[in-house]
């Protein structure tokens, strides 16, 4: 029996400021242990954040199961090669709650201060992503490799005025588990979530 759509809101909020805990703490500990290093790659990164999700004992509590480059299944023709036209995200956190499946996702990106380029991917393959929604519902992260947060996000915002996106702009919001969140505003999925993790010291 599926849930009512007032209890499964609540549930799908409270699985997702779980999810956001899970991996804010896991990027908390890979800081302190010095765990990361400014010149890895995304997917680097993302593997260290994901063993450190397995390992914390809230994820058995909350009865979340969670994997790195998932594929995001469309309906797509099936012929030969199909599954390899499947978007992959980065992380895919799932749990149950009766017989309805939550499911959230987060996008990671590399980030630098003084790095247009990858800055300029953080929108086209990040923020565009979950616009055309070919990622679900998730978030995404800023994985900041260099400089600091809120001139990334400056940057990241002059990007999008240029391209005449001003409303989509990045705005910082005030968030308990963490001092880097902003969110942006889209016309056909409401509100987007970002988490700018500072690897860059």
């Amino acid at each position: 029996m599926a849930l009512n759509s007032t209890v499964s809101e609540k549930f799908r909020g409270a699985f997702e400021h779980k999810c956001f805990r899970l991996i804010i703490e896991a990027y908390q500990t890979s800081l302190t242990e010095k765990a990361t290093s400014s010149d890895w790659n995304e997917n680097d990164i993302s593997s260290e954040l994901h063993r450190r999700i397995n390992k914390n004992p809230l994820r058995t509590k909350w009865k979340i199961s969670t994997n790195t480059e998932a594929p995001v299944p469309k309906d797509i023709p099936k012929a030969k090669g199909f599954a390899d036209k499947f978007p992959r995200i980065d992380f895919r956190l799932t749990s149950f709650m009766s017989a309805d499946e939550c499911e959230y996702f987060f996008e990671a990106k590399n980030l630098k201060q003084n790095d247009s380029a990858l800055k300029r991917r953080y929108i086209s393959t990040g923020i565009d992503s979950f616009i055309s929604k070919k990622y679900p519902n998730g978030s995404l992260l800023g994985y900041l490799l260099e400089g600091k947060a809120d001139e990334t996000v400056k940057g990241i915002n002059l990007l999008l005025q240029k391209d005449k996106r001003n409303a989509e702009f990045l705005i910082k919001q005030p968030f308990k588990l963490h001092n880097e969140y902003y969110e942006s505003a889209h016309e056909n999925i409401g509100v987007l979530k970002h988490l700018l993790l500072d690897f860059s010291t």
